[in-house]
């Protein structure tokens, strides 16, 4: 066979190939695209949802920056510039520093840094705190709840004893019962509380 009806064998081959490859590319991308935008939907979701929880928080702690850190990083930085600035000569522009001391500039860097330090302590310190309030709450909330559900099964446990020694039948099943209900409802409270104040 000639190299010439190979080559257009070859080809032929290679495109009926391409084709079969498009058509399965095609079919796959009818088949899964739903599926691509449902996905999309969601992730566009989360992101609105976790946007709309982290704003209110980022603005109360640029609140507390600004009214906590800021005024001494203000007065801290003032209080440097006060201090590097030269003093003017007494005569024409010429600067004099024979009787003056002058800030080195190491110094100077050292102050700002510092000044900078102290910010991102006080946000993280701020951030900190929310937390803490936030865990605060949380314990409290289930603490309620633990006490609640004991005084249920306190009065469970009560109305069973008094049906016991109203009825004198059975008495000792139905207290063991109630005994059995006071106790697994006290380990279902302990566990929820231990479900909620782990982080």
């Amino acid at each position: 066979m000639p190299r010439t009806l190979k080559r257009q064998k070859g080809g032929f081959e290679t495109e009926a190939a391409m084709a079969r490859l498009q058509q399965l590319a095609r079919e796959q991308s009818d088949r899964f695209g739903p599926y691509a935008d449902q996905a999309r939907q969601n992730a566009a979701e989360r992101l609105y949802q976790a946007r709309g929880w982290t704003a209110p928080r980022l603005e109360t702690a640029a609140l507390r920056v600004e009214d906590t850190v800021a005024p001494r990083v203000a007065d801290l930085l003032s209080y440097t510039a006060g201090r590097v600035e030269p003093r003017k000569a007494k005569r024409g522009g010429i600067l004099a520093r024979r009787g003056g001391r002058r800030m080195p500039r190491p110094l100077v860097i050292a102050g700002a840094a510092v000044a900078g330090a102290a910010a991102v302590y006080g946000v993280v310190r701020l951030r900190q705190a929310a937390q803490d309030a936030r865990w605060q709450e949380n314990l409290d909330q289930a603490r309620d709840q633990v006490r609640e559900t004991r005084d249920q099964l306190t009065a469970k446990a009560k109305s069973a004893k008094e049906k016991v020694a109203g009825t004198g039948a059975e008495p000792k099943d139905d207290a063991q019962e109630a005994k059995d209900a006071t106790a697994s409802g006290a380990k279902q409270a302990a566990s929820d509380l231990n479900g909620r104040v782990t982080p």
